[in-house]
């Protein structure tokens, strides 16, 4: 969206391009798609009514966002060989202040329960292929979701957490205890990361692997730090075919992509390495 001269520094993030402009979604969703996408990711992240409203919008064009990204991106694919997800992200991001990178929100687990419950009826209802439970840094926050998710058994998801480090989540809980505390939950059909670091990816990849994950996700972003007010910055990791070969080796890997700062050029890349 920047490259296509957008400026994303406000609350609602990309949710605003959405609301207002949604050929521009459709034509980030085509790019990835000629670049040889096979999943497209929902511009659903930081849609929600708390957000919606706090930004002067009502819960009713939240509501309708949320309908609309996952229609938008069935347009898109229609003709292509390729899956909708819906993008489910964490309470963090309405914050609009880098709570996805740390979690701990200070919020109950009752509210974590309703503010993912309202938005997972929505986005269902539109129908997407799975979910993309995603940018998740907290282990509480993932207990809420897995309680609103009995109620959603029926649609096939992953769940990916931020991490700080090759062996923990952005909150500092041991990133293999997700695989226990989702097990019993039927539609997650795979665990990994994503929005993390590149060079943190393989050994969180081999910890969720060794503690018996069956299918494995990985999607990091382009290594550089983020900040509510300045964006991101500093140099980055290129997402490249040595990285994606390290990954591809770990027991039970399923799925590669990326996710902020890696663009089209690179996912071209990605998919020409496992095609290769």
């Amino acid at each position: 969206m920047e490259r296509r001269g957008h400026d994303l520094g406000d609350s609602l993030w990309s949710a605003r391009i959405l609301a207002d402009q949604p050929d521009e979604i459709r034509g980030v969703h085509r790019a990835y798609l000629d670049a040889g996408a096979r999943v497209v990711v929902t511009a659903s992240y930081q849609v929600s009514r708390e957000g919606f409203v706090a930004a002067g919008r009502t819960a009713a064009q939240a509501d309708e966002a949320l309908a609309m990204s996952i229609e938008l991106a069935r347009d898109t694919v229609a003709d292509r060989d390729a899956l909708v997800a819906a993008s489910v992200g964490p309470y963090g991001a309405i914050l609009h202040d880098g709570s996805e990178y740390r979690g701990r929100y200070g919020v109950s687990h009752d509210r974590l329960v309703h503010f993912h419950g309202e938005r997972l009826a929505v986005m269902v209802a539109a129908r997407p292929d799975l979910l993309a439970i995603e940018t998740i840094p907290d282990l509480d926050e993932v207990s809420a979701i897995v309680e609103v998710l009995a109620d959603f058994s029926d649609v096939p998801a992953w769940l990916t957490m931020s991490c700080a480090d090759g062996a923990h989540t952005s909150a500092g809980q041991r990133i293999e205890d997700l695989v226990a505390l989702v097990a019993d939950t039927p539609s997650i059909r795979a665990v990994g990361v994503n929005c993390t670091a590149p060079e943190h990816v393989e050994s969180l990849l081999q910890s969720l692997s060794e503690a018996g994950a069956s299918a494995l996700v990985a999607y990091p972003n382009s290594g550089r730090a983020w900040s509510p007010t300045a964006g991101w910055s500093g140099e980055g990791t290129d997402v490249g075919g040595d990285l994606v070969a390290q990954w591809r080796r770990v027991p039970g890997m399923a799925l590669i992509g990326g996710c902020c700062g890696v663009g089209p050029e690179a996912i071209a890349a990605i998919a020409g390495s496992l095609r290769d």
